[in-house]
């Protein structure tokens, strides 16, 4: 009998699951597999963790961590993990690849020390993929774990100088078109695009908005961690990443979550200088209702209603929902903007906040830049001319129109609006800029583009424009 024989065998020892990361790696397993959001699906699994007694607030944070910013990252760990795998990684299996980059986010983008790093990973590969692909995985792992973050950066990211946009493409995890597009619409220079991409990187604030007449700011800064926002009067931050859910006027509908930049655009619109009657507005593009919310209680005080049109029957429910309770007139419709039930000239102020790729909104969805593909914009863009073109029918003279898109691409920007006005010689653009007098670094206008670097808000864009004749 040989040495090796009569050597005993390691008993097997069954994997230990870990609830954190499983967690994790089942909502990235869900963002790949059914296309779903991962702010969509991350809260009813934390909450499903929570009511099973398996999470406490610290290990929520982790997972949340763990998720968003595998995603954030994702271009940057690929290109690290290509660098180490000895086959092309479209060639690895996705829910390997998950654990893989579930792996080098914990080696590269937490404080976590790389041996429980690597040890956590491979464990949890030996729960979710079996222990012949858990090998595979910790073999990858040491090799990514021999070097730092911007040691990885320096080997695989070209020179700025040979190649500007693929290298702030891998440094900073956005797909080249992104940076291209979002260089353009900044107008140039390395620091401004360098400044954008970090600030897509960045996990936001929660920002609630207290609606007017049935909530304050004084009341929602009585939470904890709360603070005034920034630009917007009806703006509180939770800077510790606040549970909303757990302020009651959130739960009662008496605030909301809305981003500032979203606050901004339905304050600039209802601002903005009427010649005539302010009788009747419309929200023509309301889904899912934050802003469409927050016009009906602007529109209450002065004793105007709003109309909140929404195409989807799904999303006019969560208008509906958004809207119960405001404490003036309002009125609820399932409605195609480019097809509209309304007579022309019916509205003293009008809203679009058109269908768009989404790419101001990076930091609230990550995963967002590696589905959009620049022939989305071909897409949008007969939708988008459209509602303006309606929205633009649908004012009285003397009125006026808000164009509002979640995207600074200045094709679903400018260009839109250039392109509608050209056949609309009846309109003038409005200077929006004196309506959000407190905001810096507005550019030359007279539309509006806020960015993330710059306002702390999504980038949203607006233009006003004045029906004439």
């Amino acid at each position: 009998m040989s040495e090796q024989s009569r050597r005993p065998r390691k008993p097997y020892r069954r994997p230990k699951k870990d609830p954190v990361r499983v967690l994790a790696f089942d909502a990235l397993r869900a963002v790949d597999e059914r296309d779903a959001y991962a702010n969509l699906v991350l809260p009813p699994l934390l909450r499903k963790a929570r009511e099973k007694g398996d999470f406490d607030t610290r290990d929520a944070a982790l997972a949340t961590e763990l998720v968003y910013g595998t995603l954030r990252r994702q271009g940057t760990y690929d290109a690290v993990l290509a660098a180490c795998v000895d086959r092309p990684l479209r060639e690895v299996d996705p829910p390997v690849l998950d654990v893989l980059s579930l792996g080098v986010h914990q080696l590269l983008g937490t404080r976590i020390p790389s041996h429980a790093a690597v040890s956590a990973t491979v464990e949890l590969a030996r729960v979710v993929l079996g222990d012949g692909r858990a090998k595979f995985v910790n073999a990858v792992l040491r090799k990514v774990a021999q070097d730092d973050l911007d040691g990885w950066l320096e080997r695989v990211a070209p020179p700025y100088d040979e190649d500007a946009e693929d290298h702030l493409a891998v440094v900073h995890s956005h797909p080249r078109w992104v940076v291209s597009a979002l260089w353009d619409s900044l107008g140039g220079g390395r620091a401004g695009i360098e400044d954008l991409l970090e600030a897509d990187n960045e996990r936001p604030e929660v920002t609630l908005v207290a609606r007017p007449g049935r909530a304050t700011t004084e009341e929602l800064l009585r939470e904890e961690a709360a603070v005034p926002g920034r630009w917007s009067p009806y703006a509180v931050r939770l800077t510790e990443g606040g549970e909303p859910g757990a302020v009651d006027a959130v739960r009662e509908g008496r605030a909301g979550v809305q981003d500032e930049g979203s606050q901004l655009v339905a304050l600039a619109l209802a601002n903005a200088t009427l010649e005539g009657p302010d009788k009747r507005w419309l929200d023509g593009c309301a889904g899912p209702g934050g802003k469409a919310a927050l016009l009906a209680a602007l529109a209450a005080e002065r004793g105007a209603l709003l109309v909140a049109s929404e195409k989807q029957p799904h999303r006019a429910g969560l208008v509906a929902k958004a809207l119960d309770g405001n404490p003036g007139p309002y009125q609820v419709i399932t409605a195609d903007g480019t097809r509209p039930p309304w007579r022309a000239g019916s509205f003293d102020r009008v809203l679009v906040d058109v269908p768009c790729t989404g790419l101001g909104a990076l930091r609230r969805r990550p995963e967002a830049r590696w589905r959009r593909r620049p022939e989305d914009l071909d897409g949008f863009a007969p939708v988008q001319r459209a509602l303006l073109t309606t929205a633009l029918e649908s004012v009285r003279v003397g009125g006026v129109v808000g164009y509002a898109t979640c995207s600074p691409h200045l094709a679903e920007t400018r260009a839109v609006v250039d392109d509608v006005l050209k056949q609309h010689r009846d309109t003038e653009l409005i200077d929006a800029r004196p309506l959000l007098a407190d905001v810096p670094a507005l550019g030359d206008g007279p539309d509006v583009q806020l960015w993330p670097h710059l306002h702390g808000t999504d980038a949203m864009y607006l233009a006003l424009i004045r029906r004439t004749a």
